[in-house]
C-alpha cells in the first residue's frame, strides 16, 4: 500500500516536472533565439541597471565591493520572484482548455509555472558564479589572499553556496502560494494581471535589490526587514558577497517562514474553494 503510494507520488512530481518543462519550451517556440531569451531579457535588464546606477548616478562600491556583482547578487533572486507570479498568474487562463477536462489536476497549473522559472533561477545562479569567478570574487586565488589578509573572509565562500538551496526553497513556496492566489482572482477579475505589476514594482522598489539598504534611517530599516522578499535578497548577497551564513535571528526566521507557509496554504485553500466555477467563468 504504502509502495504504491510512494509510486504515485512519483509519478505525479515527474508529470509536473516535464510539463513545466513542456510550457518553458512553448512559451519561446516559434521565436528564432526559442529558449534564450528566457535568460537574454535578465542579463539585458541587470546591464541597464548597471548602466543608469554606476554609470548615470555614480553608484559607488557597496562596502568596498564592485557595484555590479552587488547588484547581479540582488537582481538573480528577484527576477525568479517576479517573474514566477507573473507568469503563473495568467496559468489558468493559459491552459483554459486543460481547465475545461474533467479529468485533469488543474491544481497543478500554477505550481508547473513557477516550476518553469525556477529553471531560469538555476542558469541566472550558474551566471553569477561566473560573474563572480571573473571578477576574482568566487576563484581559489582569491580566498587564498583574503585568507592571509582578513579573517572576515577566512571561509572558503563555496560552502556558503550551499544556503542557497534554502532561499531556493523559500522563494518557491512563497511564490507557488501567491500564485494561487493571483491565478484564482485573475480567473474572476481580469484587472489582477494589472493589479500584481503595480504591486510587484513596488514592492521591487521598497526591497535593498538595487539601493543600499544601510542609506535608509534606522526606524525604516526596522520596518524594511518586515518585507517577504529582504530575508532571500540579503541571504542571496550573504552567500555571494558577504560569504556568511545568513540568519535574521530566530524570531524573524520563525516570521519569514510563518508567512512563508501562510501564504500558501491561504492560496491553496482559495484555490481550491473556487475552482469548481474556473470552467464555467473561462
Amino acid at each position: 500500500m504504502m509502495h504504491a503510494k510512494v509510486k504515485r507520488l512519483a509519478n505525479d512530481i515527474a508529470f509536473v516536472w516535464q510539463f513545466a518543462i513542456d510550457d518553458f519550451k512553448s512559451k519561446y517556440a516559434g521565436s528564432a533565439l526559442g529558449s534564450l531569451w528566457a535568460f537574454l531579457q535578465p542579463m539585458v535588464t541587470i546591464v541597464l541597471y548597471w548602466f543608469v546606477f554606476q554609470l548615470g548616478f555614480k553608484s559607488q562600491p557597496v562596502d568596498d565591493f564592485p557595484f555590479i556583482l552587488w547588484l547581479i547578487a540582488g537582481l538573480v533572486p528577484w527576477f525568479f520572484i517576479s517573474e514566477a507570479i507573473i507568469n503563473a498568474t495568467a496559468s489558468l487562463r493559459d491552459y483554459s482548455y486543460l481547465v475545461k477536462k474533467v479529468l485533469f489536476h488543474i491544481d497543478i497549473l500554477p505550481l508547473a509555472k513557477t516550476l518553469s522559472t525556477l529553471l531560469v533561477q538555476f542558469v541566472l545562479i550558474i551566471f553569477a558564479v561566473i560573474c563572480f569567478c571573473i571578477g576574482g570574487y568566487a576563484s581559489p586565488l582569491y580566498q587564498v589572499i583574503t585568507h592571509l589578509t582578513s579573517r572576515a573572509y577566512s571561509k572558503m565562500p563555496d560552502f556558503h553556496y550551499v544556503q542557497l538551496i534554502i532561499f531556493l526553497l523559500y522563494m518557491f513556496i512563497f511564490t507557488a502560494g501567491i500564485s494561487y492566489i493571483t491565478a484564482t482572482l485573475y480567473v474572476f477579475f481580469k484587472d489582477t494581471i494589472q493589479v500584481i505589476s503595480i504591486v510587484i514594482q513596488a514592492v521591487f522598489w521598497l526591497t535593498p535589490i538595487v539601493w543600499d539598504f544601510g542609506i535608509m534611517p534606522e526606524t525604516t530599516q526596522k520596518l524594511l526587514v518586515y518585507n517577504p522578499v529582504y530575508y532571500c535578497i540579503s541571504g542571496f548577497r550573504s552567500s555571494f558577497i558577504n560569504r556568511e551564513w545568513f540568519h535574521p535571528g530566530i524570531g524573524m526566521t520563525f516570521y519569514y517562514w510563518g508567512i512563508c507557509i501562510l501564504v500558501l496554504v491561504l492560496g491553496i485553500g482559495l484555490f481550491h474553494k473556487c475552482r469548481e466555477h474556473f470552467a464555467d467563468v473561462l
